[in-house]
């Protein structure tokens, strides 16, 4: 009997009119007119936004934009054996005259005994675009038991392919989640579960070498004396981390801090009164932004952590535009299909005093109600990025999952 290792995480237009009392002949010519002259006008706008600057047309499972133009995928496959059918997933990455060149060949790829199947969810390149990270969820059937065993792992490769051991099996990057180069791309931290379920974390570091004599350090090298988060992200420009931390028994309130790997200094930027995830950096390293519940997304200055603003915008995935006045908006779960919308964000101000001394310290920031600006068409998106350098929006559609990339509509 064949059995299935399936990754489970994985994955007309409407016209209508109406009658308007009162409206003459002379008039609706001359709205006919006027709506003409209109189309015609915004027609080139339009067909240029439909115009894509680069197509992959394959099945895609994740991508990241790189340095220069590049981009990394991944291609998902299906294999079958006597017993098993199993999906995994090539890696490719693509440059910007569209060479491409295939870093994971799934067929060649082992990971331990037995059957398994993976699928790639993320994609991290290094600054200097010469390693890029991918984040894998794994699972695969043991020998006695029907029950798949699903895993976090982290896959360390050099552009040209060539993957970034650790010198032993021990010190394979497992259980890992979150993951961003440092120091120059010499050392990856990512998070690693300390409270199930995905509670606290810990953040940890690896410091991937290129053979079995490369000098590497054990994978379990904690950071920060043990200390415990909820949410992290990474400034490797700066070689800072901003992290959400909470104590192991979530009793204290979220605490957001700065850590500078350089100085080896840590610094309570402030305490937050709710946080529900989502924490990201602006592109300039200036602003935070997180979910402080299921609609309403706070934006922080981090070199001024009390000016602050709120927008309610409802739970999703978010990427700030490169002008760091608007972020693009997917409303909807992780890898469901949505329509992307700008979303214009209020300028950050002081947080007022607090006229109840019980109440927390941000209870006093008025919460801005904003309009939705789609884009593409209201089209409907599986998964979005913008590049580095705030030129280009790729976009994963349903359906097929090819990956289109076009110029990044202006808000």
């Amino acid at each position: 009997m064949t059995r299935r290792i399936s990754l489970d995480r994985m994955h007309s237009n409407t016209f209508f009119s109406r009658t308007v009392p009162g409206l003459t002949w002379a008039s609706a010519a001359a709205l006919f007119l006027a709506g003409f002259c209109a189309t015609a006008l915004a027609a080139p706008q339009a067909r240029a936004q439909d115009a894509p600057v680069r197509t992959i047309n394959e099945e895609i499972t994740a991508f990241a934009f790189g340095p220069g133009g590049h981009i990394a995928f991944a291609v998902r496959h299906v294999y079958k054996s006597k017993h098993y059918v199993m999906e995994r997933d090539d890696i490719w990455a693509e440059g910007p005259d569209g060479r491409r060149r295939r870093l994971l060949n799934s067929e060649k790829f082992i990971l331990g005994e037995g059957a398994f199947s993976y699928g790639v969810d993320s994609f991290r390149w290094s600054r200097d675009g010469r390693r890029i990270l991918a984040e894998l969820f794994t699972t695969r059937a043991l020998d006695g038991d029907d029950r798949p065993h699903d895993q976090m792992l982290l896959l360390m490769l050099d552009s040209d392919g060539k993957e970034l051991k650790t010198p032993s099996p021990e010190f394979q990057v497992t259980d890992a989640t979150g993951g961003g180069w440092m120091d120059g791309g010499q050392t990856v931290l990512y998070l690693s579960e300390t409270v199930k379920p995905r509670l606290l974390f810990s953040i940890l570091s690896a410091h991937p070498g290129t053979g079995p004599d490369a000098p590497a350090k054990a994978r379990h090298s904690a950071l920060f004396n043990g200390r415990t988060f909820v949410d992290a992200c990474f400034d490797p420009a700066h070689n800072l981390v901003f992290a959400v931390e909470r104590d192991r028994n979530l009793s204290g309130p979220p605490r957001l801090q700065r850590f500078d790997l350089n100085q080896e200094t840590d610094t309570e930027l402030a305490t937050l009164g709710n946080f529900s995830g989502g924490l990201s950096l602006s592109p300039s390293g200036t602003k935070a932004a997180y979910y402080i519940d299921r609609e309403v997304l706070e934006i922080r200055d981090l070199a001024a952590p009390n000016r602050a603003a709120r927008v309610r915008i409802g739970l999703g995935e978010y990427q700030w535009a490169p002008d760091e006045k608007h972020i693009l908006l997917r409303r909807s779960a992780e890898k469901k299909s949505a329509e992307l919308d700008w979303i214009d964000l209020p300028p950050l101000a002081p947080i007022l005093p607090r006229k109840d001394k019980d109440a927390e310290e941000d209870d006093t920031i008025p919460v801005t109600e904003v309009e939705f600006h789609s884009i593409l068409h209201g089209l409907l998106f599986r998964d979005f990025q913008i590049s580095p350098d705030g030129r280009f929006l790729a976009v994963v559609p349903p359906g097929k999952h090819n990956l289109v990339i076009y110029p990044l509509p202006p808000r």
